[in-house]
């Protein structure tokens, strides 16, 4: 497929790097140090200029382009790369769109401006940290069938019950209904089997209905009920997606942030919210603010650093605090998981990411099994991806111990059409417009029929 990425931020650097190695990238940026830096590194086309430029795309061969993704700090230079794609004639287009504003017409940017997909970074991010509130036990947490199925990340601790555990006998020992579906220890990453034994250390992701899985972590003594307090510290952006869709599930939000104008700004927006002026990384006044008596900390500013330190030092303070840090730099995001030094990280380049490339790997999918779901997982290694089984499947009603798979994968979860949720075994078997939930190893999968050998 031929793709044109506008904008080499981290987002367009970072699809730039998923995106090439299967498809005819071209990159336009205004800045020609790093068009020189990109196309050095990966095989890709590069072109200096205003994406927005239609003399620009032409000489990006945009006549010959199926997508472009465009991804500059400029929501208006976005919107117009598009609108200017589209008078070229490229059918598919992708704008990133942070501001709420905008966010209020993006259906109108869809139907009458022809935008294929508009993201907005700030909110998608948002929307992956209240879902880490609302199951604050993980480490991350990821949906599958409208919210029916989830993907959990847990970090297995010394003297845990599941330490030494072999997975044929999980159920035996807990019994609840979960599947294990990958591990990752001191840098490998497993599609583990039955006879696969858990070690404390190991960061397991485990799928099932969220009921099983509270029933899961209840069982090994450390489950966390649902945030109802939250303290946030950043009145940016991503704090009002979040703060937002907090309160509209009756959460008490308190917001901290330096700037006057921000808090004042702020609480104009969210009238339920309560805004306080002040420093954040100031020990002293969390203290003063509650975080004993807090059930979560949000560290959400604009630098990563003063995020990772915030976050320890609440997390420090209380020991049942559920603390998650918004952090961009991918160097930090592997030092904080690897380390465990925060419950949870999130970032807003990854999430976009992820969006844009599951668009893309649908778009390659000529099928009607194409991919409704994709997430992430042991940065990047492995892929949990949802497909829709087709009417005319072949392998339908063949139980999945007959079914030759392909090394790499496993079938991680199926729901029903009738919305019975199937934790597989080697006896159950896929059928007609079923969800099914794969994990693989293999991140070029396109169709479900792919996972067949």
């Amino acid at each position: 497929m031929r793709i044109i990425i506008v904008g080499i931020g981290k987002v367009g650097l970072e699809l730039t790097q998923q995106l090439s190695g299967e498809n005819q990238v071209t990159v336009i940026d205004a800045d020609p140090q790093l068009i020189d830096n990109i196309i050095n590194i990966y095989d890709v086309m590069g072109v200096c200029g205003n994406g927005a430029s239609y003399e620009v795309q032409k000489e990006a061969q945009g006549q010959r382009a199926e997508l472009l993704i465009a991804t500059t700090s400029s929501d208006e230079i976005n919107i117009l790369s598009c609108l200017v794609a589209k008078k070229l004639g490229i059918p598919h287009t992708i704008a990133r769109v942070r501001n709420p504003e905008y966010e209020k017409q993006l259906r109108f940017m869809r139907e009458e401006l022809g935008l294929s997909m508009a993201i907005n970074p700030e909110k998608a991010a948002a929307r992956e940290i209240a879902r880490v509130l609302r199951f604050p036990t993980a480490m991350k947490v990821e949906s599958f069938s409208k919210g029916r199925l989830e993907l959990v990340e847990y970090r297995v601790k010394e003297n845990s019950a599941l330490d030494g555990v072999q997975l044929l006998n999980l159920y035996k020992s807990l019994r609840v209904r979960v599947l294990i579906c990958a591990v990752s220890r001191k840098g490998e990453t497993i599609i583990p089997s039955g006879d696969f034994v858990l070690r404390a250390g190991d960061k397991i992701y485990l799928t099932s209905s969220s009921d099983q899985l509270a029933q899961f972590f209840r069982q090994l003594g450390v489950f966390r009920a649902k945030a109802s307090s939250v303290m946030i510290v950043g009145a940016s952006k991503i704090c009002y997606y979040l703060a937002s869709e907090l309160l509209d599930m009756d959460m008490s939000v308190k917001i901290i942030d330096q700037s006057e104008q921000r808090c004042i700004r702020m609480a104009e927006q969210l009238p339920r919210a309560l805004l306080i002026v002040g420093d954040g990384t100031d020990s002293e006044l969390l203290r003063e603010e509650g975080i004993d008596q807090t059930d979560a900390f949000v560290a959400i500013t604009g630098m990563d650093e003063a995020n990772i330190l915030m976050s320890m030092s609440a997390a420090k303070q209380t020991e049942n605090c559920k603390v998650v840090a918004k952090i961009n730099r991918k160097s930090l995001v592997d030092l904080v998981s690897n380390e465990g030094m925060v419950d949870s990280v999130v970032s807003a380049g990854t999430v976009t990411t992820e969006l844009i490339v599951q668009y893309v790997r649908a778009m390659q999918s000529a099928s009607g099994a194409q991919i409704k779901t994709l997430h992430r997982l042991v940065d990047g290694a492995v892929e949990a991806l949802e497909f829709g089984v087709p009417g005319d499947a072949g392998f339908a009603g063949v139980p999945l111990k007959d079914l030759k798979l392909k090394s790499g994968i496993l079938v991680a979860g199926i729901v029903r059409q009738n919305g019975k949720i199937v934790i597989p075994s080697g006896m159950d078997a896929l059928n007609p417009y079923d969800d099914v939930i794969v994990v693989t190893t293999r991140t070029t999968l396109q169709d479900i029929r792919d996972i067949l050998q």
